[in-house]
């Protein structure tokens, strides 16, 4: 009788372990089993081992080939044993990455005219010397010119990044706009082509970018866990969802981090969200953690911005809010002065300092800002200082919504009253 992918589902030890390390490819008539050793150790010069099994071979055998791998492996690596699956932080640990990583959406999307793409090679060239290894991006930027910026930009670099992307909401190119579509087959169509853009065989975190209200997020998360399985990706995350979401979502699948947007003038992650993270051992990824510009003093008037630029239809950048809130901004800049930093530096220190599970993902599109913002990663604020910050621009200070109408309907995040 040919042996099937059941087999292994007699010894369920050993297929929770193939699945949590390595692969396991269907195809042919035969199985093939692979075991993929974390970077570090390929580093170390451990040798990758394959089993390839034929379809004629008894079951018993598969198993017993299986058993003996898994088990010299561990006695080679003993860090090997039992190890989980992968999060944010280990992975950040794997490719000697600072904690602060770079959004790379302002490049081609949100913030007016995309850069050039010799421009955009060129900045995201200059971040890794610089020390940036944690490149984010996503399907929906630059309507999947942003993929295809990051992909060539880094290409040949694959194993020293934690290289990250998302699906669910893109731009469909029939209709012109944006899509939210969270189905099994379209993430798994959405993921092959990320891997095309990004010119590489795996991602180290694939991100739902928004829950589709029409799908239940336990298929959305379940259909990514296969992706998992199926060693495309390493690590499951979410985007913009509450606590019970991330719940929900875990329960069906591991979910190794969820991005949020969270800054000084942004604490909605403190509702609920952040409690949730650490405790299903979740990373929070936090997205503008500049406030969008605000926090390093980049938005003197919004009525200079370009038309295209999403922050024209923010309600805390409009004509009615901003006034207010450029206000609350005096007392920030004048700590930044007095502990000799830039207001962008306090920002990212403050963020930093809410806890070491807490990575930011400041973005931009000017070299000299990403290694203004990469400085930030070995600043450490006193008590007294964490004190005044956490009484400015509280949630009841700030005006104006983070998102308009139409924004905000898209996302699942707890909002303060």
């Amino acid at each position: 009788m040919p042996i099937c992918i059941a087999t292994i589902a007699w010894a369920s030890r050993a297929r929770e372990m193939l699945l949590r390390h390595g692969r396991l490819l269907r195809g042919g008539c035969g199985l093939e089993v692979m075991v993929s050793l974390p970077v570090a150790w390929r580093q170390e010069s451990v040798i990758r081992p394959c089993v390839r099994v034929t379809a004629a071979l008894p079951a018993i055998l598969l198993l017993s080939c299986v058993s003996v791998i898994l088990a010299a492996i561990q006695s080679f690596h003993p860090s090997y044993k039992d190890s989980p699956m992968p999060n944010v932080l280990s992975l950040l640990e794997e490719v000697a990455s600072p904690t602060i990583g770079l959004g790379c959406m302002n490049l081609s999307h949100g913030y007016g005219t995309p850069v050039p793409e010799a421009e955009g090679v060129r900045a995201l060239q200059a971040a890794f010397e610089m020390g940036y290894r944690h490149f984010d991006t996503a399907t929906l930027y630059g309507a999947t010119a942003n993929e295809s910026l990051v992909g060539k930009a880094l290409e040949g670099r694959r194993e020293q990044l934690l290289l990250a992307s998302k699906c669910g909401m893109a731009i469909d190119p029939a209709l012109g706009r944006k899509v939210i579509d969270g189905r099994p087959e379209t993430l798994r169509r959405q993921c092959e082509a990320s891997l095309q853009r990004l010119r590489t065989d795996r991602l180290d975190l694939y991100y739902l970018h928004r829950m589709d209200r029409q799908v239940p997020i336990e298929e959305s998360v379940g259909a990514l866990g296969r992706l998992v399985e199926e060693g495309k990706l390493r690590a499951v995350g979410l985007s913009e969802v509450s606590a019970e979401t991330l719940r929900r979502a875990h329960a069906e699948y591991p979910v190794a981090a969820v991005q949020s947007e969270y800054s000084l003038w942004t604490r909605n992650p403190e509702i609920a969200l952040l409690a949730a993270c650490r405790e299903l051992g979740t990373t929070l990824v936090a997205f503008s953690p500049l406030g969008r510009g605000f926090l390093a003093d980049a938005v003197p008037d919004p009525a200079r911005l370009e038309e295209s630029d999403m922050r024209r239809g923010m309600p805390r950048f409009s004509d009615e809010h901003y006034p207010h809130n450029q206000r609350l901004l005096a007392d920030f800049t004048a700590l930044a002065a007095e502990l000799e930093i830039t207001p962008g530096h306090l920002a990212l220190a403050w963020v930093k300092a809410q806890g070491a599970d807490i990575v930011p993902i400041p973005g931009t599109r000017d070299v000299a800002h990403m290694r203004e913002n990469l400085a930030a990663e070995t600043l450490r604020l006193d008590a007294a200082s964490l004190e005044k910050l956490n009484a400015m621009m509280t949630p009841d200070q700030v005006r104006g919504g983070r998102y308009s109408e139409a924004q905000q309907a898209d996302i699942d995040t707890e909002e303060f009253a």
